[in-house]
């Protein structure tokens, strides 16, 4: 598994930080940093989870048998909602606006992104903060492992792919953006997102054929084809067919090597994204085939979560020097 390096977290008070659930403190710590590095005012907080607070849940569950419905920790109740990231970075930031967590697995953040994309077209002038987090716990680690999503033989992330089998590696994160209408100090821009529940490679192909047919600029193409080829052999078609809708002339890279495998790994794709402006190149190990693009004017994240939730974002990278 690769498991997040945690910082010191300078921005939450030490007595809420020791009761704060590792989900929480990931979300909460990337927020607090955002918000006070570039001192802006959000109008909303919105994030997409699919296993925040289940490691909390099922300990207060246990408490519960283990002291008979006693006097029970409040602290793991408190922490035992997936809402508990967005509530404490309201808490924290004083902030009363609006404020909502999206829990729809693998397509959590795409669900949390589709809702900004509402809220600015309602309220163009308004400022928001988008996030993905997920954690490794002991229990849904467990339940997954079980299930038979993570390799069973010991590999480190260089060998992702290069073995054969079935399972992934487990990983971690919390991705954190402003998004807004403003293109001035903008990292990159959302042209479009669309997601499909299927396990049929031709209904996925033909979504994504559809999807670049309506979305991307005429007389344009996509230059980076960012995959979340996780290295389980059994999704690997879904990946093939994907890559085979590509011009020949695009740059194929993968992502799961860095951040795992965990249900809002695409927030980290799309903060790579973010990172893409004024041509830089990627690194070497994330190129599956090259090209002689130096500049990717429009990136397609791929993202699968079990081989039945897919989605796909396109982003513009913007050239500043500003990051996100």
């Amino acid at each position: 598994m690769l498991k997040v390096i945690e910082p010191a977290y300078e921005g939450i008070p030490p007595n809420i930080l020791r009761r704060m659930a590792k989900s929480s403190r990931m979300g909460v710590g990337a927020a607090l940093s955002l918000i006070q590095d570039k001192g802006v005012s959000i109008n909303g907080i919105i994030i997409g989870t699919a296993n925040a607070g289940m490691e909390e849940s099922i300990q207060f569950m246990k408490q519960i048998t283990d002291h008979e419905e006693g006097m029970l920790t409040p602290g793991t109740f408190v922490q035992s909602t997936p809402n508990a990231i967005a509530s404490q970075i309201s808490l924290l930031s004083r902030n009363k606006e609006y404020n909502i967590t999206h829990v729809h697995r693998g397509l959590a953040f795409e669900n949390a992104l589709i809702d900004a994309s509402m809220l600015l077209k309602e309220n163009p002038t308004d400022t928001y903060l988008l996030g993905g987090v997920d954690e490794i716990g002991a229990r849904n680690y467990n339940i997954d492992y079980l299930a038979g999503w993570y390799k069973k033989e010991p590999l480190s992330s260089k060998q992702l792919y290069e073995v054969n089998s079935a399972g992934s590696m487990a990983g971690e994160g919390a991705s954190l953006f402003l998004v807004n209408n403003k293109r001035e100090n903008a990292a990159a821009r959302v042209h479009g997102l669309t997601t499909i529940h299927s396990d049929e490679v031709d209904a996925v192909r033909d979504r994504l054929q559809n999807f670049i047919d309506t979305q991307v600029p005429a007389g344009e193409k996509i230059d980076l084809l960012l995959s979340g080829e996780n290295g389980d052999n059994r999704l690997y078609h879904f990946f093939a067919s994907c890559e085979a809708v590509m011009d020949k002339e695009a740059t194929l890279a993968r992502f799961k090597h860095m951040s795992g495998e965990y249900p809002t790994a695409s927030a980290f794709a799309l903060w790579l994204a973010c990172h893409l402006p004024g041509g830089q190149s990627l690194p070497q190990h994330m190129i599956k085939r090259s090209s002689r693009k130096t500049e990717y004017k429009n990136v397609l994240i791929y993202n699968n979560n079990n081989g039945a939730q897919h989605s796909f974002i396109l982003v513009q990278p913007l050239s500043i020097e500003t990051g996100i």
